[in-house]
């Protein structure tokens, strides 16, 4: 049985699409009975379609939320397409979408298996919100580096970086949620 607050959130909002990506933004009074500025794990239905995700922090003390292919294709979604989204914030973190070159890399790095699979599913969040967060190929390549050597060497998460900033690159410009283009 899922670990949800009791808290209940409902708001009616219109799809937005940035570059490739689609979004839902929180307005102001939804984000704030969120429980954190950064990331929160949620149970939420959009337009009466359950599923569970992480609600992105915009970098301006609101949230967001990335709609997927699959969720926009059954619901049948258009940029600027009104949906009522309700979301339970939960205790209980769903397993990231792991990259395919961190995930090669921690297959490579077989000796700390055990490691990675002994952090909380939010600790592995941060370190591929963490890994994601530029642009450039070569430092997201360092980053998978490092990755792996921090947690070789025992660290249970990254260090040094917003975590009520928005990290995605595609997304954000210093650390803002960028409008619509």
């Amino acid at each position: 049985m899922a670990d949800t607050t009791s808290t209940r959130i409902e708001f009616d909002g219109h799809v937005q699409t940035i570059g490739d990506a689609t979004i839902l933004r929180f307005p102001d009074r939804a984000s704030a009975e969120l429980p954190s500025r950064g990331q929160v794990a949620v149970e939420a239905e959009l337009n009466g379609r359950p599923f569970e995700t992480v609600v992105e922090p915009d970098g301006m003390k609101g949230h967001w939320l990335a709609i997927d292919e699959e969720l926009l294709r059954t619901l049948a979604l258009d940029d600027g397409d009104p949906v009522t989204l309700e979301v339970r914030p939960t205790k209980n973190w769903p397993e990231p979408d792991v990259p395919q070159d961190f995930r090669d890399a921690l297959a490579e790095a077989s000796d700390i298996a055990d490691t990675w699979d002994s952090i909380t599913p939010m600790a592995r969040w941060e370190w591929i919100r963490w890994i994601r967060s530029t642009k450039n190929p070569d430092t997201r390549a360092r980053r998978v580096e490092v990755g792996i050597s921090k947690l070789r060497s025992g660290k249970r998460r990254p260090c040094c970086f917003d975590l009520s900033a928005c990290t995605d690159p595609d997304l954000s410009k210093n650390g803002k949620l960028v409008d619509a283009v």
